[in-house]
């Protein structure tokens, strides 16, 4: 397990909300009329969300972890694994990410599925998620169902895409209005009619990062690390952690709704 702090003036987070409510009891109690006012909520420093990260190599690889823990740098981080989904207090949890791996995205029915009553109750009480490649294919109908008339499918598999087999290689995306080359290994397209906020689109027109509801998934890897582009053919594509940024403002846009 790794944990770490930062404090911060963010007002999002299910500890900044009790906090808030206690901050209010107390004012509530301790009032008096003609006293000073009690001090503002906004300079009272909350720490950053907790983000429960799932870690099961191959099928969610450390080296997926480790990129989203470098992007989210001041969040605090709880691993858990296939054998511990039950030693999480999920009552303590901001978000759940579920990131990239090896493997069939099939791999949930062994991973996941046994524990996956425990994910769903905890979205049920307002939780939020995170699934980046093969967790944003989890988060499809088939394994979690929660995307809402969204289907996640194979970009490979898409007409028009400009990728027609899976390796590691670098897609084009439109990211908000900017054009990027990110890191793309069999990646998630997001097709459908259900409502959503599209974040970026693959060059074929299909959506490759949306948020929906509390609901955040991404089909490239914008956590990807400078090792992860030691191929000759990858090199000149490393971003010097811009995409990090990107994953970053993602996620805090997330953790607003």
């Amino acid at each position: 397990m790794i944990e770490g702090a930062e404090c911060s003036l963010f007002f999002f987070g299910r500890l900044a909300e009790r906090l808030l409510q206690e901050f209010a009891k107390f004012s509530s109690r301790n009032g008096r009329a003609g006293s000073n006012p009690a001090p503002s909520a906004k300079y009272i420093l909350y720490m950053k969300p907790k983000v429960a990260i799932f870690l099961n190599e191959p099928a969610a690889s450390e080296s997926c972890v480790n990129g989203i823990m470098q992007a989210l740098k001041g969040y605090r981080f709880q691993l858990f694994s296939k054998k511990t989904f039950q030693n999480v207090d999920f009552s303590t949890i901001d978000l759940v990410a579920f990131p990239g791996g090896y493997g069939e995205a099939d791999l949930f029915n062994r991973l996941v599925k046994p524990n996956a009553q425990i994910i769903t109750n905890y979205m049920n009480n307002g939780g939020r998620f995170l699934g980046i490649c093969m967790g944003a294919y989890w988060a499809d109908k088939k394994y979690f169902n929660f995307l809402k008339d969204v289907r996640a499918v194979q970009y490979i598999t898409r007409p028009r895409s400009e990728i027609r087999r899976s390796y590691s290689t670098i897609a084009n995306v439109k990211w908000s209005r900017e054009y990027h080359s990110m890191y793309f290994y069999d990646g998630t397209a997001f097709i459908g009619e259900g409502k959503y906020k599209r974040v970026a689109t693959y060059a074929n027109g299909d959506a490759m990062a949306l948020i929906q509801g509390r609901v955040g998934v991404i089909g490239c890897h914008p956590e990807s690390m400078k090792h992860w582009y030691k191929k000759p053919y990858m090199r000149e594509y490393w971003h010097d952690d811009e995409h990090h940024a990107l994953l970053h403002g993602f996620v805090e846009r997330l953790m607003r709704t």
